[in-house]
């Protein structure tokens, strides 16, 4: 009986002279290619070149070396149809039972800055996606590996009795497999399409215009957890995430607590947001979040407290909130956490103390977040700069500025019928200045309002629209959100204020609005409150009637030029 006949040609090297070892041990035949056959021949790994068996060499430096009879003949005889066998025969060709291949790595090469288009076509791969295609076709013959992950269990399948016909359980491999084959070639083409839909008509030039959006977007998302329900009781739900790992909720590690549910979810993103501009800050920021939209937020020297602070801004809110921090917790913080009810705490880290007071609540989630190494930020943060801050904070911190610092980050949202498809924009991050901004009043702001402005900035972004921010000594005051009337949400700012006993902190405090003003009766409303300082986006066609109602209750007032919309 001929030895089965097993076909390795990779790109990724990674655990190949393992399987091409521990396959030559149980009798097979390993054909190689290129780069391929020279480590495993180096590794003292028996190896047939694939020239050998077409008789042919390798030409146009490795771009036709596969695409032979002799090879994809081997891969698609039917074993149980004899007329297949007997054609097989005849030409003298062999079948061929394991392919491994991983594909060109095209996307690695786009993602380089200075990449030509010429290059990025070299690592298009045609051999590659025909080969494994082929055997994903046949796979009740053929075994097809395209993850490195899968050497061990198809070793394991192979060597047992029952996989020669891909009888038992290794027939649920064999289509696991094979159905992995039709998303990797299915994920690979669409880069490759993007990428050249993403150049300029002639020249070979990345576009900057909108063309940076595809005609076509196809998700790879990866189902990581079934969950309970929805929204609500009733509703089917899932988390899918990004099948290629980066930044996001998928990243964090849940150390504590029962599984996250669709509306912790939800809240949990409303949380990285709102937490997003404080990543860099030298001091700790924490903030409350309920029902996706901050309650609560504050920047104190000492994190418990930040979190008191934060906490009285809308202590009845903070209820079953999620509660998000720029700085791992200690003992003092967890035991005042500990005195209230709280759905999730994220945070770069917990001390040993922390978690034994706050693990006592069984219910509590606990996540951790992670980070990457190669995201920093724009320029020195507060005094002590960036080196000063603990690696578990700048892990955190690159975890929150990594969507901002991650080049062509998208954000996709359903609608009835359809998908939204935007651009994630950067956080206007606390402490890193105020580059474009404009005094457009009579009076400027003094220091300390210059400081408030920036927190409330910053505090606003994660606020849902229509969005009012009050802000003094760098917490918030009262939060207005959601109005369908801007002068609604700051009249409810004010009245939160003073409900929870903030009412004297109103008088001399700063005011951030997501975006204009379109009549003056919000700074009239605000003038009566007792804010001093409003920093807005502008770009009103009352914007000089807006000014005008500033000058006259002697506010100072800016303008970003930018508008922070969170629908």
């Amino acid at each position: 009986m001929a030895p089965r006949r097993a076909l390795l040609s990779v790109s990724d090297k990674t655990g190949i002279v393992m399987f091409g070892r521990a396959l030559a041990r149980q009798g097979w035949e390993v054909l190689s290619t290129g780069g391929t056959a020279r480590v495993l021949a180096d590794a003292g790994v028996a190896v047939t070149e694939v020239a050998f068996v077409t008789g042919h060499p390798e030409m146009m430096d490795g771009r036709v070396k596969t695409l032979h009879p002799a090879i994809h003949a081997g891969l698609l005889a039917r074993r149980e149809h004899p007329d297949d066998m007997a054609e097989l025969e005849r030409q003298g060709y062999g079948p061929i039972d394991l392919v491994a291949v991983n594909l060109y790595p095209f996307r690695e090469t786009i993602a380089a800055p200075d990449v030509t288009p010429a290059l990025a076509m070299e690592k298009v791969d045609i051999g590659g996606p025909t080969l494994i295609r082929a055997a994903a076709k046949n796979h009740r013959d053929v075994w097809v590996v395209v993850d490195p992950d899968d050497y061990g269990a198809v070793l394991e399948a192979v060597s047992s009795a029952e996989s020669a016909r891909g009888k038992g359980g290794t027939a649920a491999l064999r289509r696991r497999l094979a159905a992995r084959v039709f998303r990797e070639i299915s994920a690979y083409d669409q880069a490759i399409a993007a990428y050249l839909e993403g150049l300029a008509e002639g020249d070979g030039v990345r576009t900057e215009t909108g063309d940076d959006m595809p005609e076509r977007v196809t998700l790879e998302l990866e189902r990581r957890d079934l969950l309970r329900y929805g929204e609500n009781p009733g509703q089917d739900a899932a988390f899918y995430a990004a099948a290629t790992r980066g930044h996001g909720i998928a990243e964090l590690e849940q150390l504590h607590g029962k599984s996250l549910s669709y509306n912790n979810l939800l809240d949990l993103d409303g949380a990285l947001l709102s937490v997003a501009p404080f990543a860099f800050s030298v001091d700790p920021a924490v903030c409350i979040v309920k029902h996706t939209t901050p309650c609560g937020l504050a920047v104190r020297p000492v994190l418990e407290a930040a979190f008191e602070r934060a906490r009285a801004t809308d202590p009845v809110s903070a209820f079953g909130s999620v509660i998000a921090m720029n700085r791992p917790v200690d003992l003092e913080t967890a035991r005042a956490i500990g005195g209230m009810f709280v759905e999730c705490v994220v945070a770069p880290g917990f001390t040993d103390q922390a978690l034994g007071v706050l693990c006592a609540k069984k219910n509590i989630r606990l996540l951790r977040f992670t980070g990457s190494a190669d995201t920093h930020p724009a320029e020195p943060v507060g005094d002590r700069g960036w080196s000063a801050l603990d690696e578990s904070v700048r892990a955190a911190a690159r975890f929150l500025a990594g969507a901002a610092g991650h080049a062509g980050a998208r954000s996709f949202r359903s609608v009835y019928g359809g998908v939204l498809f935007q651009s994630l924009p950067d956080p206007p991050f606390y402490g890193i200045g105020s580059a474009g901004w404009k005094v457009v009043g009579a009076r400027q702001p003094t220091e300390a309002e210059q400081q408030d402005l920036s927190f409330a900035w910053a505090a606003v972004a994660g606020v849902k629209s229509n969005a009012i921010l009050l802000a003094r000594g760098r917490a918030t005051v009262g939060i207005g959100a959601g109005q369908m009337s801007r002068v609604d949400s700051s009249r409810l700012a004010v009245q939160k204020a003073r409900e929870v006993g903030l009412g004297s902190e109103l008088e001399g405090c700063a005011l951030a609005s997501d975006a204009f003003f379109p009549f003056r009766d919000g700074v009239d409303a605000a003038a009566e409150a007792g804010v001093r300082a409003i920093v807005q986006p502008g770009g009103s066609i009352r914007d000089p009637e807006v000014i005008e109602a500033a000058d006259e209750h002697g506010i100072a007032m800016v303008f970003t030029g930018r508008r922070l919309f969170r629908h």
